[in-house]
């Protein structure tokens, strides 16, 4: 099963610092049912209590540090950095990360960063294990609890969550240049969903990849996860749709042809899910195998039963 780090709070654990959590309904009564949650919190791991005082970051000479809020005083930093190195092996298994939003330790995004008398400078900071896990993985799909209540967020993470996995899976175990064409070939038309120029540009990543494979494996993951980083759009969607309807011209009818279009226009205007187009699409490919359509991740790119489609 799939792995998925995530913030111990977000998953219902009492570990904040005033003893309470941020159990998200979405990851810890959904997601779980799909995928294997791990979870992690980083200021329990360095040895903080519960409750206990509040802590935030501070720009001391130039540098980030984790400080208690009240006097700065007590400098944190060293030992997240030695909790976030004990972590290293379970972290290589992951396959995506939920992080709690507003935490200086677990925060994605806009989080405060005081000076040394604990004035605010600016909200533009990252949390500092969150740092170190960007740092050290900077292809791993990552997302905040709050953000993935955005329906396109929420598809692109695990769309790239899955995509991760099979890249692991595919490509990293077996290191090979039939791998790597394997997998692009799979993802063609999701990465041109998502993000038609990047797909061009790794056209010459894998054609060129038995010149120095491992540059190129590098160079792939971190151009394709960069693809798949933001959500797409209803446009891009339906322009790879009509694209999928090419491949059953000679097999269907004027009147099944029909009923197809109407569904891509039907969604291309917002009247009905992408759900909607896909599900005739997999039906027609059972009555009519194809085996290069049949391997597109496109057609599947996480479990129908997380109900992200719209």
């Amino acid at each position: 099963m799939i792995k998925i780090g995530t913030s111990a709070c977000v998953v219902g654990d009492k570990v904040r610092f005033d003893g309470g959590h941020k159990r998200s309904a979405f990851v810890a009564g959904h997601i779980v049912t799909h995928y294997e949650l791990v979870k992690f919190c980083p200021e329990v791991g360095i040895g903080m209590p519960v409750p206990r005082p509040a802590i935030q970051l501070r720009e001391v000479d130039e540098r980030i540090r984790l400080v208690d809020s009240k006097t700065g005083e007590k400098d944190y930093s060293d030992a997240m950095a030695g909790y976030f190195s004990r972590q290293l092996e379970r972290l290589q298994e992951l396959d995506g990360y939920i992080l709690a939003a507003k935490s200086p330790s677990c925060g994605m995004e806009r989080i405060k960063i005081h000076n040394e008398d604990g004035k605010l400078l600016h909200r533009d900071g990252v949390g500092m294990f969150a740092a170190a896990l960007k740092q050290a993985f900077p292809d791993l799909p990552v997302e905040e609890d709050g953000r993935l209540n955005d329906q396109g967020l929420r598809e692109s993470f695990f769309t790239r969550v899955e995509a991760y996995a099979r890249f692991r899976q595919l490509v990293l175990e077996n290191m090979q240049p039939s791998s790597l064409i394997e997998f692009h070939t799979c993802y063609k038309y999701l990465l041109l969903a998502y993000n038609p120029k990047i797909y061009y540009e790794l056209g010459p990543v894998v054609a060129n990849c038995r010149q120095d494979f491992d540059a190129a494996v590098a160079a792939y993951r971190s151009k394709f996860m960069q693809a798949l980083s933001k959500p797409t759009t209803r446009k891009k969607h339906t322009n790879v749709l009509m694209h999928l309807q090419g491949f059953f011209k000679q097999e269907l009818d004027s009147k099944y042809k029909s009923e197809l279009t109407e569904e891509i226009k039907k969604y291309h205007s917002g009247y009905v899910p992408l759900l909607a187009p896909l599900t005739l699409i997999n039906h027609y490919l059972r009555e009519f195998p194809n085996e290069f359509l049949a391997k597109q991740a496109y057609l599947n790119p996480y479990p129908l039963e997380l109900g992200l489609m719209a």
